[in-house]
């Protein structure tokens, strides 16, 4: 299936779209719904980064139905919901988040994130290994928080993961893409979608990761913190798409030395002679 080009968009510039557990994305930026000033804002920021799939904190959001929540403001015809498990530090909890996110949302989408501790927010390898696992023995979808350990990425992948997600630092750091040639690497060895999840700060950020190859990017911090969220919403959406873009142009070999944009070789000069001034 190609993506159907926008209106005035030349026919060449089609791209496929991101196929995720059934789910077919034409928007390959991912958004968080956490720390926003307020849900205007939210709505907002929602619309103008283009996203079709939103990632919401199961342990933070009032999935009761008794009072205001998150999930009032978002718009389920637009929006995929990409519960997380945020917040659980080992894979039991966040097994329980995931299968209360599935009874209350009706999806068995679910972004699985089993964290070492509260300061560094680091995945931990051997609960995330252990809740992939049984969440996909229970049919679930799993998009899969990870470090950018190639190695790890393709254990989860043969376990089923729908998607790896390597972080590209830490959670909210803002540093970016740190190890661009670990990302590469794991782009070689997997097979399912590779979304960058994480530490992204600016439209750079985004674009770099696209033009690595990743599938996609996840984000949140680096819109909902910036000084002007719906322009850096803006921002983001239009370097995840001249990121993917550039991936699919594929970029010049980096040289170390001058290669002239116009070449005298070949050239018939007055003298009749190829290269003669």
């Amino acid at each position: 299936m190609i993506e159907e080009p926008r209106v005035g968009t030349p026919a060449w510039l089609a791209d496929e779209p991101l196929t995720i557990g059934g789910h077919v994305f034409t928007s390959r930026l991912f958004v968080g719904t956490g720390k926003y000033r307020d849900v205007e804002e939210t709505r907002d920021c929602l619309a103008i980064s283009g996203t079709q799939c939103v990632t919401v904190a199961v342990r933070r959001v009032d999935l009761t139905g008794q009072g205001p929540s998150l999930l009032d403001a978002l718009d389920r015809e637009k929006h995929v919901i990409l519960p997380n498990t945020a917040g659980c530090y080992d894979a039991a909890s966040a097994i329980r988040t995931a299968v209360l996110a599935r009874d209350v949302l009706g999806t068995s989408l679910v972004k699985l994130e089993v964290l070492g501790d509260p300061k560094t927010l680091l995945p931990d390898p051997v609960g995330t290994l252990e809740a992939t696992r049984e969440l996909v023995a229970q049919g679930f979808d799993v998009l899969v928080y990870t470090s950018d350990d190639p190695r790890l990425g393709v254990r989860l992948a043969e376990l089923g993961a729908r998607a790896v997600m390597p972080a590209g630092s830490p959670i909210g750091s803002g540093q970016g893409v740190l190890n661009p040639f670990a990302i590469r690497i794991l782009l070689e060895l997997v097979t399912v979608p590779v979304v960058v999840d994480a530490g992204v700060g600016t439209a750079s950020d985004v674009a770099i990761a696209m033009e690595l190859g990743a599938a996609g990017v996840l984000l949140n911090t680096g819109i909902a913190a910036a000084r002007d969220p719906r322009r850096m919403a803006a921002a983001m959406r239009d370097a995840c798409s001249a990121g993917r873009q550039a991936f699919l142009a594929g970029r010049i070999p980096r040289k170390l030395y001058a290669n002239a944009s116009s070449p005298l070789e070949g050239l018939i000069h007055a003298a009749g002679r190829p290269g003669t001034p």
